[in-house]
């Protein structure tokens, strides 16, 4: 029973964030990723090139933004992670908190992995050990992939040596920057690496816009389509990369808006980690697709005729072949990788520092007691699933459904429940304009209430359909119950699960300021 008078303990200070520019660079961090490298620029291509940047910015603004200023709004009035900040709403609110845990645990346990490889291409940049096939070395000789189906296993415990290793390596450093804290240790960190990232990105931008073929790229992902804008899976897609690229509604925003002070100003650094956001993406299509622009050239063929234009297979397949034919490529090659590394770990650590302040704030752990257990496990189940040589395919698996049904499915019900249910999106309104320079309107409230919702069901029930229709990937259906709506499941048992646990501090003694209607 989570009652609040079988509690033991009074919680511990709340950390804070050093100011506002450790804030900004820290959200910045959490939010530019890998997907910001190698999602961006590729569908964008696929969706109307440069008309596509219309329903883009659309979305941003009244979805992208609208849900960062709701995050920062939940997180910083009721100064707590997910489950404690959503319980302080609505009591029955905690197991959304929860479920938003068990989100970011599950995307921890793979993403770390993708930073392994990105590491490991780092090391190998310097002598270009990927050859002339980049395609064999990564999913052969780099990842050793089994050939699942038929009467070959679809899980294997056979460890590949130049995963593992690397990933041992992101786990352990994982744990001492956690355990240090958000100050010294998170926030440290970003502050350090997001102008080094700015500075390696920039540097393989500005080579690759004066390679030949360049031009062409450029062309091929700027030329309008506009007759693309009339297709609904346009937009559907623009929604979607700006919510994923946003970390939003999956708890690290909230969690990021508590450690700030309570006089501190929310909307202003929300626009400028928003916009930073979004242009670090149009910045990394200007590289990639002017590299690709490049290939292209050199092949003798059309951009449009490349293949492996998003995802893993743009940065671990084409990218060192790009890279192979550039001058001095190894150079641009530690680049590419060391900004992967860099965008991919700040990530992470945002990631995992959901995990680590629900379960300090619940059961009363030290920071480092909290970096030590989760950190440990979560690398135990790492090093299991997605070391192995069935590891790319359980990794692409779970992030489907973690991605596109776990968060959007927490999108929903939270603007759901905070705008139609409960009503408390005017109190969360009245808050930001509390405490921020820069005031949000009725604007704000009817993309929370009537728009958000809309588009992100639509987004959700589009994809369920899909994926329990057509399957994913010619995977067998078994497997895909398993490791895809099987995760999702467990999402919910674990929300279930800890919500019903004892509180080791006092989670309600508390008091929302500023005050709004009379009460808190």
């Amino acid at each position: 029973m989570s009652d609040a008078r079988r509690t033991t303990a009074e919680p511990a200070k709340r950390e804070e964030f050093s100011g506002q520019l450790g804030f900004i660079l820290s959200a910045v961090g959490s939010a530019v990723g890998l997907g910001n490298i190698w999602r961006f620029p590729g569908v964008a291509y696929e969706n109307g090139g440069g008309a596509f940047i219309v329903p883009y910015l659309v979305a941003l603004l009244t979805a992208g933004i609208p849900i960062l200023f709701l995050d920062y709004a939940v997180g910083h009035r009721f100064r707590g992670s997910a489950p404690l900040a959503l319980r302080r709403v609505k009591r029955w609110l905690e197991g959304l908190g929860w479920f938003q845990v068990a989100i970011c645990f599950a995307i921890a346990v793979y993403y770390a992995v993708i930073i392994a490889w990105a590491l490991s291409y780092f090391v190998y940049s310097f002598g270009l050990q990927w050859g002339d096939d980049t395609a064999g070395f990564f999913t052969g000789t780099y990842l050793q992939l089994a050939d699942v189906g038929g009467a070959d296993p679809w899980f294997t415990l056979d460890f590949v040596p130049a995963v593992l290793i690397p990933l041992v390596l992101v786990w352990a450093a994982t744990i001492v920057v956690l355990a240090a804290g958000v100050a010294k240790g998170l926030e440290k960190v970003n502050v350090i690496f997001m102008p080094l990232l700015l500075l390696a990105f920039g540097t393989l931008v500005v080579r690759a816009l004066f390679l030949p073929g360049a031009v062409d790229g450029l062309d091929a992902l700027f030329t309008p389509d506009w007759g693309a804008m009339l297709d609904p899976n346009v937009w559907i897609a623009a929604y979607s990369q700006i919510f994923f690229s946003l970390s939003i509604a999956f708890g690290i925003m909230i969690t990021y808006a508590s450690y700030r002070k309570r006089r501190a100003n929310l909307t202003s650094p929300g626009f400028v980690v928003a916009f930073a956001n979004s242009g670090f993406e149009v910045f990394a299509g200007l590289g990639v697709f002017a590299a690709l622009g490049f290939l292209a050239h050199e092949q003798g063929v059309a951009v449009g005729e490349l293949e492996g234009l998003t995802g893993p297979i743009l940065a671990f397949v084409t990218f060192p072949a790009i890279v192979s034919q550039m001058p001095i490529g190894w150079l641009f090659g530690a680049l590419f990788f060391g900004s992967l590394v860099m965008a991919g770990y700040t990530s992470l650590l945002s990631i995992l520092q959901v995990v680590s302040a629900s379960f300090q704030e619940k059961f009363g752990w030290t920071r480092r007691q909290a970096a030590l257990r989760i950190g440990v496990v979560a690398g135990i189940l790492s090093v299991t699933a997605f070391s192995t040589t069935t590891g790319l395919i359980a990794l692409d698996t779970v992030d489907q459904w973690a991605n596109n049904i776990g968060i959007v499915a927490s999108a929903v019900i939270t603007t759901v429940v905070i705008g139609w249910v409960l009503r408390r999106t005017e109190e969360m309104r009245f808050h930001l304009n509390g405490v921020s320079t820069i005031q949000v309107g009725r604007w704000w409230s009817f993309c929370i209430v009537v728009l958000g919702p809309v588009v992100l069901t639509a987004m959700l029930v589009s994809r369920i359909v899909t994926l329990i229709t057509e399957g994913y990937e010619g995977y067998a259906s078994w497997y895909l119950n398993l490791m895809g709506w099987g995760t999702v499941a467990l999402f919910v048992v674990a929300a279930l699960v800890l919500s019903l646990m004892r509180w080791r501090v006092v989670p309600d003694d508390f008091v929302a300021w500023p005050t709004y209607g009379g009460k808190s």
